[in-house]
């Protein structure tokens, strides 16, 4: 990705800026797809992870639907036009004018998380004259090895109908003239990277649809949600995460009748390792136990270090000096604008150009402008070069 010739294009921008490597985009797209197609499996595209214009009409040109959790990223998959029979619209709070529009444009799924949303969406529904096609969001309550922030599938979880309200939500399907139920849906949480776990939830989801089928409702669609991880220890030796594997274990271990289409929606596994975070080193400034390095880029440009702790590969793109551990740090005035300690790095100075990798997925599209700092600009790899 940071050979000698992107190294010196990247070094002629200010910083800090995303940098997308659009061909390994193409290439987790190609590979994502064409294991869907090897099982006749349904894909979608989780909008939250990066919802940047041009990766968004990257991903559509490769016929994926669009799972939405706001009005605003329905709004943004109306706008680029997604097909209404692939948009799924989720999210444990939604606002009227949200469900409205759902309704109104005959979206594929509103997926509920509870049974008040359910009895909203019947009423709307029945205000504006309209049937409402519904999916359940199951919460199955399974545990998940993942950060406790990025787990939604336990039932202490604000995410989706706990399994003892099931039979109170199958009556009110049942009682609701204005609702279509047309499936489950189940995400269970964040960057799980032991497919043990898919495993435990395709066993509660065999014998949740027998739940349903017994109550005589027919389950068409199975949503499997999203969760499947990527490397952050090494995206160069793991550029793509493992659809093989994944879609392979969906394939063997659920229990899907002839009617039944099976549908999947991951986010990070599609954009997190084709982007990076450039920044360059205003100060090294010594310390007690380790020297800081201090960048121009810092937590309001990219959360999830501070947010979740979360570990990222940091990278010198100008010294080859030997190595030295470093702190690295933001400008941001708040003690948790670190991105890594102990970080073994070439001896480094000023000007020096700095990757943080796999910043893809929840980087840019969680920036903001705290200290008044301006958001960090995007660019494309095949536009420099």
């Amino acid at each position: 990705m940071f050979n000698n010739v992107v190294v010196e294009k990247l070094l002629r921008y200010k910083t800090p800026f995303y940098y997308y490597d659009t061909s390994l985009l193409e290439k987790t797209l190609e590979l994502y797809t064409s294991e869907l197609k090897r099982y006749g499996f349904e894909g979608h595209y989780a909008l939250k992870a990066n919802a940047n214009d041009h990766i968004v009409k990257r991903i559509k040109s490769y016929s994926l639907g669009v799972d939405c959790v706001s009005g605003g990223e329905l709004k943004l998959a109306i706008d680029h036009n997604f097909d209404r029979e692939k948009i799924v619209f989720a999210g444990v709070g939604k606002r009227d004018w949200e469900i409205e529009l759902a309704i109104g444009e005959a979206i594929f799924s509103i997926n509920c998380e509870s049974i008040p949303e359910l009895k909203v969406v019947e009423s709307i529904a029945a205000k504006m004259n309209r049937r409402a096609a519904v999916s359940l969001r199951i919460n199955p309550d399974i545990e998940v090895d993942t950060h406790h922030y990025i787990t939604t599938g336990r039932a202490q979880n604000k995410f989706g109908i706990v399994l003892p309200h099931l039979p109170q939500a199958i009556e009110v399907l049942k009682e609701s003239p204005n609702l279509d139920f047309i499936g489950l849906h189940f995400h269970i949480g964040s960057q799980i990277c032991n497919l043990s776990t898919f495993e435990r939830l395709i066993e509660k989801v065999n014998e949740i649809v027998q739940l349903f089928k017994n109550n005589s409702l027919t389950v068409r669609e199975l949503n499997m949600g999203g969760g499947l991880g990527v490397d952050y220890n090494d995206p160069h030796l793991n550029p793509i995460a493992n659809f093989s594997s994944y879609f392979s274990l969906f394939n063997k271990k659920l229990k899907r009748e002839a009617h039944q289409r099976v549908h999947f929606e991951p986010g990070r596994a599609i954009v997190a390792q084709s982007g990076s975070l450039i920044s360059r080193i205003l100060f090294v400034k010594k310390g007690i136990q380790r020297d800081f390095i201090i960048l121009d880029a810092g937590m309001n440009d990219f959360m999830r270090v501070a947010l979740y702790q979360s570990h990222h590969q940091i990278l010198n793109l100008s010294s080859k000096e030997p190595h030295v551990e470093y702190d690295v740090a933001g400008p941001v005035c708040e003690s948790s604008d670190l991105f890594g300690t102990s970080i073994s790095l070439p001896q480094s100075s000023r000007g020096d150009l700095i990757a943080i990798r796999s910043t893809g997925a929840y980087g840019q599209v969680m920036a903001m402008e705290y200290n008044m700092r301006e958001r960090a600009p995007e660019i494309y790899s095949h536009l420099i070069l």
